[in-house]
C-alpha cells in the first residue's frame, strides 16, 4: 500500500537483481489476505508478518532466515571453491595429455629409424645364427613398441573426434579374411584352431577398412591369447540393417563385473598378460564412430563371445 512503488514490486526488484536476490526478505504489511500471502512467498519472501506485528517473534523469524542465509552462501562458496578445483584439475589434464602426445610423438620417430636399420641388420649374410636371432628379437620389440604408440595416438585421435573414417564398400568375407592372415601364426603358436562362419549371399556394406580389419584382428588375437588348446570361432551374419561380427573362444572367460572395465582405456582383465588395454578401447570407439554397438557375452571358464554391428549403409 505504498505510493509509487508497492511492497510486491519492491520485492520483485530484489529478486531480479542478481546482487540483491540471495538476501532474504521478509514481508510485514497491514494486509493480511490469504491471496497476499500467497503472493508474497510466491514471489520469493522468505516469511510473511501481519501488521502489528510482535517484535519476539520477528526477531526469531530475521534469525531463522540469517541461518538460511549462511548456510546457503556457505554452500555457494564451497560449490565456487569446487568448480575453480575442477578447473585446475582439467587444466593439468590437459597439459599431462598435451605432454605425454608431445612425448608419444617424439618417440615414434627416432624408433622407426631403430627399427629400421634392425630389419637391415637382420638381412645381412654375415650374421651368425645367434647374431640373427637377436636382431629379430629386438625387430619384434621395436614393431610391438611402435604398435602400442600407435594405439595410443589412435585412441587418443577417436576420443578427442578428429579422425575422419575413411569409407569404402566392402565385404565382411574378405574383411574376416584379410584379419585371419594377421593372426593365423599365434593360433598355431597357441594350438588354437580358427573356424569361420560366414553366412552366405551377406550384402556389401560401408565403412573403414584399416579400422574395421584392426577391430577384428584386436578381438581375434583376444581370444587366441586367452585360450589355450581350443576353438576361436569367427562368425558374420546379416541382423536389422547391419553386419554383425561375432568372435567366439573356448578360452578362459571373463566375470561378469569385468564387462564395462576391459573396454576402458588402460583396462585389462589380467595384468599377467602382456599388453596396454588399449585394444578393446580401440575396438569400441571404432565400432561407435561407426555408428555400430559391441558388446560382450561370457561365462568363467566356458570361453567369450565379442560382437559388434556395423550398418550397412553411412
Amino acid at each position: 500500500m505504498m505510493p509509487d512503488m508497492d511492497g510486491y514490486e519492491v520485492l520483485g526488484h530484489i529478486k531480479s537483481d542478481e546482487h540483491l536476490q540471495h538476501i532474504p526478505v521478509i514481508m510485514i504489511s497491514a494486509l493480511n489476505e490469504l491471496q497476499s500471502v500467497v503472493r508474497c512467498i510466491e514471489a520469493g519472501a522468505e516469511d510473511y508478518l501481519s501488521k502489528p506485528f510482535n517484535p519476539i517473534l520477528l526477531k526469531a523469524r530475521t534469525d531463522s532466515c540469517l541461518e538460511k542465509k549462511r548456510f546457503r552462501d556457505r554452500e555457494t562458496a564451497l560449490f565456487e571453491e569446487l568448480q575453480a578445483n575442477y578447473k585446475r584439475l582439467q587444466e593439468a589434464e590437459k597439459l599431462r595429455d598435451d605432454m605425454r602426445n608431445m612425448i608419444i610423438h617424439d618417440l615414434r620417430t627416432p624408433l622407426t629409424a631403430m627399427l629400421l636399420g634392425v630389419e637391415m641388420l637382420e638381412q645381412d649374410a654375415a650374421l651368425d645364427e645367434m647374431q640373427h636371432e637377436l636382431a629379430g628379437i629386438a625387430a619384434g620389440g621395436g614393431k610391438t613398441l611402435l604398435g602400442m604408440i600407435n594405439d595410443l595416438l589412435d585412441v587418443e585421435k577417436m576420443e578427442a573426434g578428429s579422425t575422419q573414417l575413411q569409407y569404402s564398400e566392402l565385404s565382411a568375407e574378405a574383411l574376416v579374411a584379410t584379419a585371419l592372415g594377421q593372426v593365423a601364426s599365434l593360433a598355431l603358436d597357441g594350438h588354437n584352431a580358427l573356424i569361420t562362419e560366414i553366412a552366405a549371399s551377406l550384402p556389401p556394406f560401408a565403412g573403414d577398412e584399416k579400422k574395421l580389419t584392426r577391430t577384428l584382428v584386436n578381438l581375434i588375437a583376444n581370444a587366441i591369447k586367452f585360450t589355450d588348446g581350443g576353438t576361436v570361432t569367427i562368425a558374420a551374419t546379416q541382423d536389422d540393417g547391419s553386419i554383425r561380427f561375432a568372435v567366439r573362444d573356448t578360452g578362459e572367460g571373463i566375470p561378469s563385473e569385468a564387462f564395462e572395465r576391459i573396454f576402458e582405456k588402460f583396462g585389462q582383465l589380467d595384468s599377467r598378460k602382456v599388453g596396454t588395454g588399449l585394444g578393446l578401447a580401440f575396438c569400441k570407439l571404432a565400432v561407435e564412430a561407426h555408428g555400430g554397438r559391441i558388446q560382450v557375452e561370457s561365462t568363467p571358464g566356458a570361453g567369450s563371445t565379442f560382437s559388434f554391428t556395423i550398418p550397412l549403409t553411412r
